[in-house]
């Protein structure tokens, strides 16, 4: 969709939107918002009850994104701006993966000439070193693409049986699979990663009578842990990148079920809808 057609379509919903009754607006909430619906109900019922679960003592940041993805399901245009934004982010993603590519391609070939040239050199460690960087090359390459895959559709499926069911089915499920079984899994991940990843960069949540510190001075990777091979390069950054994929996979997700929500309530102009018979055949 270029620039002009989703402008001209973002100002059509927005004075549509303005004019519809409460009754259309209701009819036409985007499925996530009901989905954040159920989830406050819940988690209210849950705070009154007292569990001691975490949807029963949620930060008051968490009751924000919760309102405002409520709010932000009843204009389409606001959700359609934020899935192409984070598409953007994804493409951006698929290009640095691409630079990636070549890069680690270039250093495997170096590792190639350099097996049977380390007799030149005056250390035997210089392929340790770049089998180090090659592998966190390799890596950062998956972390980083692995959003730009979901975006393009290029994740596993049983194309023979899945390019037969119409759009609105194909949305139904992927809006279900990505809502309440991937999504979940990928804000698990992100909470699991992200002390991991302060940890990877040298903070220590022992230090200051268990307040945390993070370490001193500017060679802060000697805190670092290093590779086993002989090259021993720190892994403190490629260890916290991981939390960054995660984002970004998180990110993408989100855009997806913002898309299949739109096919699902018909508005297939701003679902993208691929038509099947462009889209390639992968048996996996």
């Amino acid at each position: 969709m270029t620039d002009t057609g989703t402008t001209s379509v973002d100002d059509a919903e927005t004075t549509s939107e303005a004019s519809a009754s409460p009754t259309d607006v209701l009819r036409r909430l985007h499925p996530i918002g009901w989905v954040a619906v159920g989830f406050a109900l819940f988690a209210l019922i849950a705070t009154a009850a007292g569990w001691d679960l975490l949807v029963a003592r949620m930060p008051w940041w968490l009751w924000v994104i919760t309102v405002a993805t409520i709010a932000a399901s009843a204009f389409p245009p606001v959700l359609h701006r934020i899935r192409l934004t984070i598409e953007a982010v994804s493409e951006a993603a698929g290009k640095i993966a691409l630079v990636l590519a070549w890069f680690i391609f270039i250093i495997q070939l170096f590792n190639v000439i350099t097996r049977y040239t380390n007799d030149w050199f005056e250390r035997d460690i210089l392929f340790g070193e770049t089998t180090s960087l090659a592998w966190m090359s390799f890596a950062a390459l998956f972390l980083v693409g692995v959003a730009y895959g979901v975006k393009n559709g290029i994740n596993p499926r049983i194309d023979f049986w899945w390019a037969d069911f119409s759009p609105k089915r194909k949305a139904w499920i992927d809006f279900i699979l990505h809502t309440f079984l991937f999504l979940p899994f990928l804000i698990v991940g992100l909470r699991v990663l992200k002390p991991f990843a302060a940890r990877s960069l040298g903070y220590n949540r022992f230090a200051n009578d268990g307040a945390g510190e993070w370490p001193e001075g500017w060679a802060v990777w000697r805190t670092w842990e290093t590779a086993t091979d002989a090259g021993q390069l720190p892994q403190g950054p490629i260890q916290a990148f991981i939390l960054v994929g995660f984002g970004l996979w998180t990110a993408q997700v989100v855009a997806e079920i913002i898309k299949t929500g739109f096919v699902i309530n018909g508005r297939d102009e701003l679902g993208d809808i691929t038509d099947a018979d462009d889209a390639p055949l992968r048996i996996e």
